[in-house]
């Protein structure tokens, strides 16, 4: 059996492409792939689909350049790329690289201890007596090097982009050729001409992704820039007695999103320590979209700042603080100009980090809110969203009301009915 027409072979083309696919004649999952590219390639006529078996005709494989079975030599405007494997996403994601007519070079910022991109893919950190979590009590001592985004590199690698460190400390200035950069849980606060080189670039027309966890301190340079884009971090962690994962308060889940190419293919999301984002009046030329809020019933604690440069004291606890529940802004949306001569930039502004960390980044549309961030500050929103699959456990995962609602119905309603039948068939009988 093999899947009909997908919809990215209908909705990705406007140039012309080409697909040969040298497939292994024996192996059946091969010959589902040639018959599902044989199919899209008669639905769509921009698309140009030829099968080769390099058994039988090992000259074309040789003039390809390709050695290996199962690959798909995909060609556009001159551009070609090689893809191994029998999965239709692979396939996809090739397709969009090849059309792909600029390199996309993503610099994550190094240098204030933040989340390593180069690190093991699995979940790991330092436990100690404050416990094994994610919320404010365990900021002081998750162990970056292992708790990093080595998942999410791998990722956005398989989509193509470029990925670069970028040591913040060492460069006068952000290189031209970072088409995004990002900030993923710093832990240290940076230095003035850091955020002076930050604002130059956004003004020369960059975008920026700024991922400020708990207890982050911005310098005063980089605070004015974030309240220019529309909205600052707070020291308080959102607290959502009503939608969040599992038992943890401090895991906000967000079940729905307003419109936004960001957001338009994300469903539930959780987002483990939050810090939520107080609204500023943007520079004249920015226009703010509000993109994550918590729940009506979200409160707010005070946490404390880590030191600048150290550790801050254990004793540095946050004290809780009255507030009336309120929806809670974790993310903005910034675009638009810094200054009356700059280019147009674009810049997300999020209180949270660990979402995208190893630990949850494959898990409910996490992953997908990541990837929307990403396409949209490389202006590449009106692609298909594809990506690669990041094999992880099988999980399901829920939110307090849906427990509540799962317990009510598998322990009390059902026993109930089955009773109330019991009962109803007895009296039918006597």
């Amino acid at each position: 059996l093999i899947s009909p027409p997908s919809g990215w072979a209908r909705r990705a083309l406007r140039v012309p492409v080409s697909i040969t696919y040298f497939h292994q004649g024996q192996d059946p999952n091969a010959q589902r792939a040639r018959q599902m590219l044989t199919l899209l390639g008669r639905h769509n006529a921009l698309l140009s689909v030829r099968a080769v078996d390099p058994e039988k005709q090992p000259s074309l494989a040789e003039t390809a350049g390709v050695r290996i079975n199962n690959a798909a030599l995909i060609e556009a405007e001159g551009r070609r790329l090689v893809v191994q494997g029998t999965d239709e996403l692979e396939f996809a994601i090739g397709i969009q690289r090849v059309l792909r007519e600029r390199r996309v070079t993503l610099c994550f910022i190094e240098g204030h201890n933040e989340y390593a991109i180069d690190n093991e893919e699995y979940h790991t950190h330092l436990d100690s007596a404050v416990g094994h979590d994610h919320d404010d009590s365990s900021a002081l001592v998750i162990e970056t090097r292992g708790h990093g985004v080595g998942r999410w590199r791998r990722t956005l690698e398989g989509l193509g982009y470029d990925i670069e460190p970028l040591p913040l400390p060492t460069v006068a200035a952000i290189p031209a050729h970072c088409s995004v950069v990002i900030d993923a849980g710093p832990r240290t606060t940076w230095l003035p001409g850091e955020s002076a080189a930050l604002r130059a670039y956004l003004e020369q027309g960059g975008a920026a992704l700024l991922l400020h966890d708990l207890g982050f301190v911005l310098e005063p340079g980089l605070q004015q820039l974030a309240a220019a884009l529309g909205a600052v971090p707070t020291q308080a962690v959102v607290i959502d007695t009503v939608s969040h994962y599992g038992t943890d308060a401090e895991m906000v889940a967000v079940t729905g999103y307003d419109p936004h190419p960001i957001t338009n293919k994300v469903s539930y999301t959780f987002f483990p320590g939050a810090r939520p984002l107080a609204l500023t009046t943007p520079a004249p030329g920015i226009a703010v979209t509000p993109l994550i809020s918590s729940s009506p019933a979200s409160t707010v604690k005070a946490v404390a700042a880590l030191a600048q440069r150290t550790p801050a004291p254990p004793a540095a606890a946050g004290r809780a603080v009255a507030t009336a529940a309120a929806p809670q802004l974790l993310a903005i949306a910034s675009e638009g100009t810094l200054t009356r001569d700059g280019k147009p930039l674009r810049a997300v502004l999020v209180g949270d980090a660990d979402f995208l960390s190893n630990s949850f980044y494959p898990y409910m549309s996490n992953g997908d809110l990541a990837l929307g961030l990403i396409r949209w500050l490389a202006r590449e929103e009106a692609l298909t969203p594809v990506a690669p699959r990041v094999p992880v456990p099988a999980l399901v995962l829920l939110t307090e009301p849906q427990l509540q609602a799962l317990y009510g119905l598998v322990v009390i309603a059902l026993p109930l009915l089955a009773t109330g039948l019991g009962v109803f068939v007895w009296w039918r009988r006597r």
